[in-house]
């Protein structure tokens, strides 16, 4: 899974020529089943933001290091804060359809 502390120091020292960086494992499942499709795309985005940026670079490996780094925790930023975003969405149908059965 993708976590912060994941990438640290110059792990990049050796890599002058780093230009992507893909994700594998079970996020691209996970940013699939958020609940909006505008939740999706965003997030879609960032995911693909650093091979953007990534290229265009300093070439200093510690800057590539530190872009990762950053970029890391604002995806995980980003998909907490949805993940926030859903559960409240859930618990304001939840209070609907509990009100609904009531009356």
């Amino acid at each position: 899974p993708l976590k912060d502390g994941m990438i640290e120091g110059r792990v990049f020292s050796f890599c002058p020529n780093l230009t992507t960086v893909a994700l594998v494992g079970g996020i691209h499942k996970t940013i699939a089943s958020l609940h909006l499709e505008s939740w999706r795309h965003e997030m879609k985005d960032e995911i693909n933001r650093i091979n953007q940026v990534l290229p265009n670079t300093n070439t200093r490996p510690v800057s590539k290091s530190r872009l990762i780094q950053e970029w890391i925790r604002s995806v995980i930023r980003q998909f907490d804060h949805y993940k926030a975003e859903h559960i409240r969405l859930l618990k304001e149908a939840t209070t609907l359809l509990e009100l609904a059965l009531w009356k």
